[in-house]
C-alpha cells in the first residue's frame, strides 16, 4: 500500500474514533450551545436555537447526558450553557454538575430556550444564538457533530469556513476508501499507528455494553436477548451491542467511541467482533486488525448515505462487523464482499426514526442479517447482480445503496419527521 494511502486511512480512524458522552445529536446541540456562551464571556438571558430536522428528530425521544434524566432540545442546549465544557467537544456535557441540573430545570421552565426548525440546511446543521443585552454570539455547525463552521458575534464575523475544511484540515479524503485496499491496510498496518485509537475503543465500549447487560436501562433488548436467546456467540455478539446502546440510549454518562458521528455505530461495529475474537481466541494483533475493517467498512458505507438521513446506521455498522468477523474466519476478498453484499440485500431498508431505546433493537435485528451474511457466504451463498439493490459487486452494491439512502430516501426522511412532531395527521 503506498504511503499516502495508508496515512489516509491511519487519519480517518484516528478522526473518527473519538469518544463522546452520550447520543451525539444532543451534545451537538450542548457544544454549540457551550461555544456561544464561551465566546459570549457570560451566561446569555436567551438562547435561540435553529436545528435541522434530522438533529431534531435524533433528539425527541433520546434521554441527555448528565442531565438527571432530563430530555429535549432545550435542556440539551441549556444546560451546554450553564455548565458545558465547549473546549472538550462531544465531551462537553462531562463536567456537569447536580447544580447545573437544577439552574437548567428552571431556566427551561422559565422559557430561555427557544428551538425551531431550520430549512434547506444541511441534514446535520445546528445553529445557537446566545443573546445577553445588546449583544449576541451565534455558532453554527454543519455535517459533522463538532463542525464549527461560522461563529459570528455582534455582528462580525469571528471565524467561517466551509464544511468540506474539516477533512482537508485532517487530512482525510473517504472517497478513497475502497473495501479491497481497506484488507490490504489492515494485513499491512502497524499496529503502533492504531493501537491508541482502537484500545480505546475496546475499552470504552465494553463498559457501556457491560453496564447495559448489568442494568435496567431503556428497553433492555441485550439483556432480553440473553435470557430469551441462550448464550450462543452470534446471540453475545447481538446482545452485547444491542446492551451498549440501551444505556447510552437512556442517558448512561459512561463515553462511548464513535464511529460515523454516531455512538451506536461505534458499538455496532466493535462489540460483536469483540465477541467473536473471544470465542474463537483469535489474538489481540488480530483483532485489532479486524477491528479496523469494520470501522473503515462503516465509515466506507456511511460515506455514500451521508451523516444523516432516514438509513438506519446499524445497517453500515453490522455491515462492518460483518466484513470483520469474516476477516477473522480467514474469508477471502470475495467472501467478505458478498458478505456485505448480502447485509444490504437484507436490512438495507431499515428506517432512522430517531434516537431512542429501539435503536437497541434495530442493531441487533442488523447484526443477525450481517452475522447471516457471513455464514452464507463462507458457503458461497448470496445475493445476486439485478436482484434488487444489489449489483455486480460490493463498490458497486454499496453506492447503489448509498443512493437509496442519500437520494431516494429523502421523501421518506420529511415524512418520518413531520409525523415526528405531529405536522402529518395518520
Amino acid at each position: 500500500m503506498n504511503k499516502a494511502l495508508y496515512e489516509n486511512y491511519v487519519n480517518i480512524l484516528k478522526h473518527e474514533l473519538i469518544p463522546a458522552l452520550g447520543c451525539t445529536e444532543p451534545i451537538a446541540i450542548a457544544y454549540a450551545s457551550a461555544k456561544a456562551r464561551q465566546v459570549l464571556g457570560e451566561m446569555p438571558d436567551r438562547i435561540e436555537m435553529n436545528l435541522s430536522g434530522n438533529i431534531i428528530k435524533n433528539v425527541k425521544g433520546v434521554t441527555v447526558p448528565n442531565s438527571g434524566g432530563l430530555k429535549g432540545m432545550e435542556v440539551a442546549a441549556v444546560l451546554g450553557a450553564v455548565g458545558g465544557d465547549a473546549d472538550a467537544e462531544l465531551e462537553v456535557l462531562e463536567t456537569i454538575k447536580p447544580e447545573d441540573i437544577e439552574e437548567t430545570k428552571r431556566l427551561v421552565a422559565e422559557g430561555i430556550c427557544s428551538c425551531e426548525l431550520a430549512e434547506g440546511v444541511a441534514n446535520l446543521f445546528v445553529e445557537a444564538k446566545a443573546i445577553k443585552g445588546g449583544h449576541y454570539v451565534k455558532v453554527t455547525i454543519e455535517d459533522h457533530h463538532t463542525n464549527i463552521t461560522k461563529i459570528e458575534k455582534d455582528g462580525e464575523m469571528v471565524l467561517e469556513r466551509r464544511s468540506e475544511d474539516e477533512n482537508k484540515d485532517a487530512g482525510i479524503d473517504k472517497s478513497k476508501l475502497k473495501l479491497k485496499d481497506i484488507l490490504q491496510f489492515a494485513d499491512e498496518v502497524d499496529i503502533a499507528d492504531i493501537k491508541e485509537v482502537i484500545g480505546r475503543q475496546i475499552a470504552m465500549n465494553t463498559a457501556i455494553s457491560q453496564e447495559g447487560l448489568d442494568n435496567a436501562w431503556g428497553a433492555q433488548v441485550g439483556k432480553t436477548l440473553l435470557s430469551q436467546r441462550g448464550n450462543d456467540v452470534v446471540t453475545r455478539a447481538c446482545a452485547r451491542a444491542a446492551a451498549g446502546s440501551d444505556a447510552r440510549m437512556s442517558g448512561c454518562s459512561l463515553p462511548v467511541v464513535i464511529n460515523s458521528g454516531s455512538g451506536n455505530q461505534g458499538i455496532t461495529v466493535s462489540m460483536p467482533v469483540i465477541t467473536y475474537a473471544e470465542e474463537w481466541n483469535i489474538s489481540e494483533d488480530k483483532l485489532y486488525r479486524a477491528l479496523c475493517v469494520s470501522n473503515l467498512v462503516s465509515v466506507h458505507i456511511k460515506y455514500y448515505i451521508g451523516s444523516l438521513s432516514a438509513f438506519c446506521g446499524a445497517v453500515s455498522a453490522s455491515c462492518g462487523s460483518g466484513a470483520a468477523i469474516a476477516y477473522m474466519y480467514g474469508a477471502s476478498y470475495d467472501q467478505i464482499g458478498q458478505t456485505i453484499i448480502n447485509t444490504l440485500g437484507n436490512v438495507g431498508g431499515i428506517v432512522c426514526d430517531g434516537a431512542k431505546s429501539s435503536c437497541g433493537a434495530k442493531i441487533a435485528a442488523s447484526l443477525n442479517a450481517a452475522l447471516l451474511g457471513f455464514q452464507m457466504a463462507v458457503e458461497g451463498k448470496g445475493f445476486r447482480d439485478g436482484e434488487g439493490i444489489v449489483l455486480s459487486d460490493v463498490e458497486s452494491t454499496i453506492r447503489s445503496m448509498g443512493h437509496v439512502g442519500r437520494v431516494g430516501m429523502a421523501g421518506t426522511d420529511i415524512d418520518i419527521l413531520n409525523i415526528m412532531i405531529g405536522k402529518t395527521e395518520v
